[in-house]
């Protein structure tokens, strides 16, 4: 049986709605009243996509191949997952994760830790260009050592967090800041300056934030003996070198230098091997094997068992089922044209640099809320206010630094997109326990919709700018 295309239509309004509201409602149920995995509420929302398909007319052919383009657009994260598993595992059981904890014990100030964190996090995420890498890298180093200064772990993975996404939505090495501009039409360079008006206070402020809570909260609450019994059972567990740390220097300066993610953070994980087997007298074909099942140790300390027993790319295999339902499912709402009707409905409301910034922030976290990918917010983001921009003559610096904000930044706000599961199951914190602490993606949603009603860094296009100058001349003249 086939279908006419001439029959196929766009959903109305009031269907788009009901899908969102049945979206929500099935997550509450499987997740809050059934205890259902996430994993399985995405894949009914599948079904439930693809009925609303049906009564518009498209073919089940169609919208499985708009799933499976949704889940190929998104390969790419899965597959890093992959490799940081891998490289989480073995870094682990070489000593090389134990050495940077045990050496940031010995040289961080429980009170300005944070802040520190949250620096080497953005340094990290520079001048690698990825917050997976970070996160899975540094940002388990901080968390171990947060814990061992009794910092609450959410806000320990605030602060790794907000540095971590500085690079990714900054750097020249991100693919998501090289594809925004793309998307965009903008050299790639004015991207990153025109994001450095929005970014710039937004680190400043992050910053400061993290400091003073650092001295105000953590200097008077921190138990030290927690670090100095962690820094002893590391040193009971493992062998401890300065030379351990060189396998991250290494990979940091690889990852800096441009080369791509995927063998770089493999070759990571094979350092990691060598490590496990040279400096912690491993078994050749055990350390090999931890990089699929990840470590294991037993210890006195309690949440070094939690943070070191673990890594593997078979950790990540629920990570990576949780990705491909939420690709997949962005990938049929973009089939059915669900994206393409709230990108019409902006269109008519979005008239003026304060909605239109509003309208391409929504957009991205749409496309996060979704299409569970930092790939499909940037889309989603720059698709829907696009052609308004070129209408009301403002700059597309100004919409690639709003897509930037509302598609990457959001990413990890959303707990079944893949920055947010990522982070989640990285760093051990719940995406709504560290919510509230990722004070520098706030920052930056406040400050783009601060210029966007202040028509502050609004540029404008050459032939408006002439326009409007001839207008103020003309009104001056006569």
């Amino acid at each position: 049986m086939s279908t006419n295309p001439s029959a196929v239509r766009l959903p109305t309004s009031m269907e788009v709605v009901g899908l969102m509201a049945g979206f929500i409602a099935i997550m509450f149920l499987f997740i809050n009243v059934l205890s259902l995995p996430i994993q399985l509420a995405l894949f009914a929302s599948w079904f439930l996509v693809m009925g609303l398909g049906l009564r518009l007319g498209q073919t089940y052919h169609a919208m499985q191949t708009g799933l499976i383009k949704g889940i190929h657009n998104g390969m790419e994260a899965v597959l890093i997952l992959i490799t940081v598993g891998a490289l989480i595992g073995s870094w682990i059981a070489g000593g090389i994760v134990p050495s940077i904890i045990y050496y940031g014990l010995n040289v961080m100030s429980p009170n300005i830790f944070l802040a520190a964190a949250f620096v080497i996090c953005a340094m990290t995420s520079l001048s690698t260009g990825t917050s997976f890498g970070t996160a899975g890298t540094a940002g388990i180093a901080m968390i171990g050592i947060g814990h061992s200064f009794g910092i609450p772990l959410p806000l320990v993975a605030g602060a790794v967090i907000s540095g971590a996404y500085v690079g990714d939505k900054m750097s020249p090495l991100s693919d998501t800041t090289v594809m925004t501009a793309s998307l965009c039409k903008v050299d790639l360079i004015d991207h990153i300056k025109s994001m450095m008006y929005v970014s710039g206070p937004a680190c400043v402020i992050a910053f400061t934030m993290f400091l003073l809570v650092g001295f105000f909260y953590v200097d008077g609450n921190v138990d030290t003996s927690r670090a100095d019994a962690a820094m002893l059972a590391l040193e009971q567990h493992f062998t401890i070198s300065p030379w351990l740390l060189l396998p991250a220097v290494i990979v940091i300066l690889l990852l800096s230098r441009r080369m791509p993610s995927i063998p770089v953070i493999t070759f990571g994980a094979v350092l990691g091997i060598i490590c496990a087997v040279v400096a912690q007298d491993m078994p050749t074909l055990d350390a090999v094997r931890t990089v699929y099942v990840g470590n294991a140790m037993s210890s006195e300390v309690d949440f070094l068992n939690t943070l070191l027993n673990r890594g593997g790319i078979l950790s990540m295999l629920e990570v990576i089922a949780l990705i491909l339902f939420a690709l997949g499912l962005g990938g049929l709402m973009e089939q059915i044209g669900i994206l393409q009707v709230i990108c019409n409905r902006f269109l008519t409301w979005a008239n003026n640099a304060g909605r239109l910034t509003l309208s391409t922030l929504l957009g991205g976290f749409f496309g996060n809320f979704f299409g569970g990918a930092a790939y499909v917010s940037l889309i989603t983001a720059s698709t829907i206010t696009e052609k308004n921009y070129d209408q009301q003559g403002i700059d597309r610096r100004v919409l690639s630094r709003n897509t930037e904000a509302g598609g990457t930044v959001t990413t990890p706000m959303v707990p079944w997109s893949d920055g947010g599961v990522f982070m989640a199951t990285t760093l051990g914190v719940s995406t709504l326990g560290y919510l509230p602490f990722l004070w520098y993606h706030f920052l930056v949603l406040g400050i783009s919709l601060f210029y966007g009603y202040a028509n502050i860094a609004i540029w404008r296009t050459s032939s408006v700018a002439d326009e409007a100058d001839s207008l103020t001349k003309a009104e001056a003249t006569s």
